[in-house]
């Protein structure tokens, strides 16, 4: 019950006028930007992120929640009207919603995204303000080992499920953690990797990192291919549901939100499993599998159930570990370190105001993004016909605003644009970025912990293992690296035995993951 008496406190912190504008202007952004292509809330934090050091910390992050929310309900319009996730966690969505769309249910999709993202965000905020006190009680008997190797299980979890090769994630994750050790080395003192550039000694600035890699490199890979990828935008009138689509969607709803949450909250978990299981379990389950593949409502209302139940787990580990599992929560952990807060065990009791009055939010933002999107979905749907040149140049415009505003270093902006390059290249060459940006936070704590550990064993490397907790977080980095290469193995082998009579059977699930593949290619 502490958690519901540190709730009802937070909704007293929420709820004063000033906190409750910057919640509708955190949602209002999130979902106008979450509906234009290519723009998710991490590179809407990212942007905003300079620009909110004059306000509260409190006022930020309640901004920064309503931004995340909204950027995937959002995210859902643009899924659905045209075919183009905005994360890859949206790419069930878009599967089933845009077939929805194009059959002349775009109305339907719309509605039962929304009201089941308010559903799995609601019943997931709630589970957080459950679970973040009892995560926080065994936060506190953690040590170094135990740190380091949850660490471990995020960096090899991260590459493991983002994109469609593990070692693209590797080659990501390294490039994230050369980066996060730019600088001064804090043991010896020594530079290092800085070129002889004094700018370089204090390190590279996450928020140019940030917004480098997320804003100017996906600005540029979108100029690269702004004719060669054309888009029909289908529109609709509204968002609304008929019985039968209520009848169909509310079991879907609640199964989404019970995968989702528990993913979201392991460190290392993120969206992109949970949605692909939930609209696994939604086929096995539905009444109607002749719909699915033509547009079938279970497949939208699960997954975007589960997406956003993912997004209130998410919040768990960053809160009580300060672990991030998605691009949105390492930028929100970089914000947190530029406000010079660290999350942890001890931020729910140095910081209590702050993150109640956080938790609190979520549910107000989730109101306020109910009642916004079902009666103006056609509003936000002609952001859409924003031309994409004057959008991108907007982009580029506040991301160099933000970096300098930042240090007010004109070295910053080279920084911001030898960066923006390299996201660039990563989009070509098909890194995926997560990686890349969770390794520039984390590496450099990462390294503390391990130094740490080594120095209260003398060195020796049974340190990192004398832990039962260690012990059991490394069985599952290994199970994490080899699963997957067993299961892929026996698929192989299934494939090659029943090539010619049963191998239509066998292709459903893999053609999902080339769908999502090449839409986190686009």
């Amino acid at each position: 019950m502490d958690g519901i008496n540190a709730l009802i406190d937070g909704f007293g912190t929420a709820l004063t006028p000033i906190n409750l504008l910057y919640a509708v202007i955190g949602v209002v952004l999130g979902t106008a930007i979450g509906v234009l292509p290519g723009i998710g809330p991490a590179m809407t934090i990212a942007l905003l992120l300079p620009l909110t050091f004059t306000l509260e910390p409190t006022q930020a992050f309640i901004m920064f929640a309503g931004i995340y929310y909204g950027g995937m309900y959002g995210g859902s319009t643009t899924s659905i009207l045209l075919n183009t996730p905005g994360e890859s966690a949206s790419v069930i969505t878009a599967i089933e919603g845009n077939l929805m769309a194009k059959k002349g249910r775009g109305a339907a999709a719309l509605a039962t995204a929304a009201i089941g993202s308010f559903i799995a965000g609601t019943i997931g905020t709630l589970a957080l303000a459950l679970v973040a006190p009892q995560i926080v009680k065994l936060a506190i008997q953690l040590g170094s080992p135990d740190y380091f190797a949850i660490m471990m299980l995020a960096f090899i979890a991260v590459t493991t499920v983002l994109g469609s090769s593990k070692i693209r994630g590797l080659a990501s994750l390294g490039i994230g953690l050369l980066i996060g050790t730019v600088g001064i080395d804090p043991t010896s003192g020594q530079q290092r990797l800085t070129l002889g550039i004094p700018q370089l000694a204090d390190g590279i600035d996450v928020v140019v990192v940030a917004v480098g890699l997320f804003a100017v490199g996906e600005a540029l890979w979108i100029a690269a291919h702004l004719r060669r990828n054309p888009a029909e935008i289908i529109h609709v009138d509204g968002a609304r549901m008929n019985r039968e689509d209520w009848r169909r969607s509310w079991k879907p709803w609640l199964r989404g939100t019970l995968i989702g949450f528990p993913f979201g909250a392991i460190p290392a978990g993120g969206a992109e499993i949970p949605t692909f299981l939930s609209y696994a379990m939604e086929k096995k389950l539905t009444k109607h599998p002749e719909e699915f593949g033509h547009g079938a409502i279970e497949g939208v209302a699960g997954p975007e159930a589960t997406n956003n139940a993912s997004a209130a787990g998410g919040l768990v580990p960053l809160l009580t570990l300060g672990i991030p599992t998605t691009a949105t929560a390492a930028v929100m952990l970089g914000a947190f370190q530029s406000y010079g807060i660290q999350p942890g065990p001890r931020l729910l009791d140095e910081q209590a105001d702050l993150v109640w009055g956080l938790i609190a939010s979520l549910f107000i933002g989730n109101v306020i993004l109910l009642a916004l999107n079902l009666p103006l979905a056609t509003i936000w749907a002609r952001l859409l016909n924003i031309p994409r040149p004057y959008l991108y140049a907007g982009i580029l415009f506040f991301a160099s605003i933000g970096a300098y505003a930042a240090n007010t270093s004109t070295f910053d902006l080279w920084l911001l644009l030898i960066i923006g390059g390299l996201g660039f290249f990563m989009r070509r060459f098909g890194l995926p970025v997560v990686p890349a940006i969770i390794a520039i936070i984390l590496g450099p704590v990462a390294e503390e912990q391990l130094r740490r550990a080594l120095q209260i064993s003398d060195g020796e490397l049974s340190g990192l293992v004398n832990t039962p907790f260690s012990k059991v977080v490394y069985v599952i980095v290994v199970l994490l690296l080899v699963v997957p290469v067993v299961i892929d193995r026996v698929q192989s082998r299934r494939r090659g035995g029943d090539q010619g009579d049963q191998g239509d059977g066998i292709q459903d699930a893999p053609s999902l993951g080339h769908q999502h593949a090449n839409q986190e290619g686009q």
